[in-house]
């Protein structure tokens, strides 16, 4: 759990003068690691028509403040947060867009919080969350007031980051198949080459990294080591899954490119054009040669800049947040499956 104190110069309170003036966001005289917590701002419509988002109050602090806390050893962020969210409220997270980190010092020692905007999995559930000595009240607030109650600044500056953009996105995962050894290794056709023990290790934890975005269906490229390491997941949240010719890379000697161009390009980029378009919820596997082609076709029809490194390694997704209504881009995160 959060373990901040409610200090004026070290958390930042909105209603009172700092000792000390202005809170310091990093360590004086060098780097120092960070702490890495997690969280996410959970919204929903309110009754009169507005955005109300959930507030805890937290008795040894009596401050109130937005659910998040502290990472495990080795946890990856996204699962990290939708535990620390579950614990702090009662309530299960679904993940939407990414909003900026904030960092400011705890004790001293610098501390960095992982944020994202987050709906509940069950919308019609209420709060049942008992009184403890960490949590004393979780209460959904009208945001204008929320932002009003909140003793943090950084807290405020969560809050303005999701005010700012759209509050209903859908997530377009672009993933890069799971390790699957060597291919100058593998005697048969490429095609039916499949994931080694770290592929399939990384496998059986995707269904929890890719849950934390809710149910995403599944559009994979029909190559054994990309149907293998999206299977854990569509089996265990029982999502519908097809096959795609366009993202099949068939390298094997003599077999035609897909599409009549190296790695099937064009027919590639069309169809991870339409799945943009369909605005559902997706998880694209796919193979290294593609991703950069494909990321660059998202962000050329979402009229976004280019990043600098748009290829993937095994193991590694894309998260591209459109926006539900206009279809812009909302925000675009990258991870590894192992933290």
């Amino acid at each position: 759990m959060s373990t901040e104190h409610a200090g004026g110069d070290v958390e930042g309170s909105v209603g009172g003068a700092h000792a000390a003036g202005s809170p310091r966001e990093t360590a004086v005289g060098g780097y120092l690691e960070p702490i890495r917590a997690g969280g996410a701002l959970l919204w929903r419509d309110g009754r009169d028509g507005g955005t109300e988002i959930i507030l805890i109050r937290r008795p040894d602090r009596g401050d109130w403040t937005l659910p998040k806390g502290k990472l495990k050893n080795r946890e990856h962020p996204v699962t990290g947060a939708v535990r620390e969210v579950r614990e702090e409220t009662g309530l299960t997270p679904v993940l939407g867009r990414r909003l900026p980190p904030q960092r400011y010092l705890k004790d001293g020692w610098p501390k960095q919080v992982e944020w994202w905007a987050a709906t509940t999995a069950d919308p019609g559930a209420g709060i049942d969350y008992p009184p403890n000595e960490e949590v004393e009240l979780v209460e959904w607030v009208p945001v204008k007031e929320a932002r009003d109650r909140l003793t943090y600044d950084h807290d405020v500056r969560v809050v303005d980051s999701f005010l700012a953009g759209p509050a209903t996105t859908f997530p377009v995962i672009l993933l890069r198949h799971l390790s699957a050894g060597e291919k100058r290794a593998w005697p048969d056709d490429d095609l039916l080459r499949p994931l080694d023990e770290a592929g399939r290790a990384d496998a059986l934890a995707l269904p929890r990294v890719l849950g934390a975005y809710g149910r995403p269906r599944v559009v994979t490229s029909a190559a054994a080591r990309c149907t293998e390491s999206v299977l854990p997941y569509t089996v265990e949240a029982d999502v519908p899954t097809r096959t795609e010719r366009a993202f099949t890379v068939h390298a094997s000697a003599g077999a035609p490119s897909p599409g009549g161009s190296p790695y099937g390009v064009e027919e590639a980029r069309e169809a991870f054009a339409n799945i943009l378009a369909e605005g559902l919820p997706t998880v694209v596997c796919t193979h290294g040669e593609l991703v950069p082609q494909l990321m660059a076709e998202a962000l050329t029809r979402l009229g976004a800049p280019f990043s600098q490194q748009m290829s993937l390694r095994k193991g590694s997704f894309w998260v591209v947040h459109v926006a539900s209504t206009g279809g812009g881009l909302a925000a675009v995160e990258r991870h590894a499956i192992r933290a």
